[in-house]
Parts: structure tokens; C-alpha cells; sequence
């Protein structure tokens, strides 16, 4: 499939994309039903985004920008439980971007990073109604679980998937 967004540009979160890419995660989480405590979009960071993945040497988050505007995002950071398990996290894309090939470009960077810092696998958790996501996970290699691993924070969530990095 050819993107049909060619113009967006993959950056590190800086300080200055907070408030947006807060704003394309709470309203795309609410567009799912993914509110509330379990779920992604009501996690602390969500409001200091570059606080949080600047902290760790190990995690990154990218936004996608078109035109010098928040479109979307993802990141990775180590699963709390493992040093050879990370997290991909937080990937949320405003409707217009998605399809296009954004979000499989931020997961690809994402899982590029994860390798680079060591990590073996990664997990991710998300909700069977973001049929679009689970369609790129399976696509990229992710295998689904039967249940989350240990030490997951998003009890919301109700698919679970693993990829060998």
C-alpha cells in the first residue's frame, strides 16, 4: 500500500508537542472507549509526554508531523518487570493520518530503537475495537497472547501481543 500521506515527518517529543499529543491521545482513546482508569489515555504521563520519555535513556516517543502539526505518536520504554522486555506504547493517530502509512512508520522506528538498547521482545496491550492497530501488530510480527504479562498497568485493555526483536 502506498502512503498516501508523503509529507510527515517523525520527530522526538519535545517539551512544545505535549499538549497536542495529549490531546490526539485523550480524544482518539475517547473515540474507542478507552477512558478511565486501565487504559492508556489516563495514564500520568499522558500530560508531561516528554518528561516522561525523556527520563530514560532506554525509551522514546516520536510524533508525526504534518505541516509542523501534531498528527500522532508512539513510543517504546522498558516493561516494568523485564530488562529484555519493552513496551510499545501510546500509539494514537487522529483520524485523518490514519491508513497512510504514519503508523506503521512510528512503530517500525519504535521497534528499530528497541533493538539498538538491547531489548529481546516487545509487548504491547491495546482493545479489540482498534481493529486497524491489531491488523499493523499482526503485520509487524506481533503475536497475540492469551493473557497480559505480569506487571501490565492496563487491566482496560483485551488484547495482548509479544514480538521477538
Amino acid at each position: 500500500m502506498e502512503s498516501l500521506i508523503s509529507n510527515f515527518q517523525l520527530v522526538a517529543i519535545q517539551e512544545k508537542h505535549d499538549q497536542a499529543i495529549s490531546d490526539v491521545i485523550t480524544k482518539t482513546g475517547a473515540e474507542f472507549g478507552a477512558i478511565g482508569e486501565g487504559f492508556g489515555p489516563s495514564d500520568e504521563e499522558v500530560s508531561q509526554m516528554s518528561k516522561f520519555y525523556q527520563a530514560s535513556a532506554k525509551s522514546l516517543y516520536l510524533v508525526a508531523l504534518i505541516d509542523d502539526q501534531v498528527v500522532g505518536g508512539c513510543g517504546i520504554a522498558p516493561f516494568e518487570t523485564s530488562n529484555e522486555v519493552c513496551e510499545l506504547r501510546k500509539l494514537f493517530l487522529l483520524p485523518d493520518s490514519r491508513g497512510s502509512g504514519i503508523g506503521q512508520a512510528l512503530t517500525e522506528q519504535c521497534l528499530h530503537f528497541a533493538k539498538q538498547q538491547g531489548f529481546n521482545q516487545c509487548y504491547l496491550d491495546t482493545c479489540s475495537n482498534m481493529t486497524t492497530a491489531i491488523t499493523l501488530y499482526n503485520k509487524l510480527g506481533f503475536n497475540h497472547l492469551s493473557q497480559p504479562l505480569a506487571g501490565t498497568v492496563h487491566g482496560g485493555c483485551n488484547v495482548w501481543m509479544l514480538k521477538h526483536i
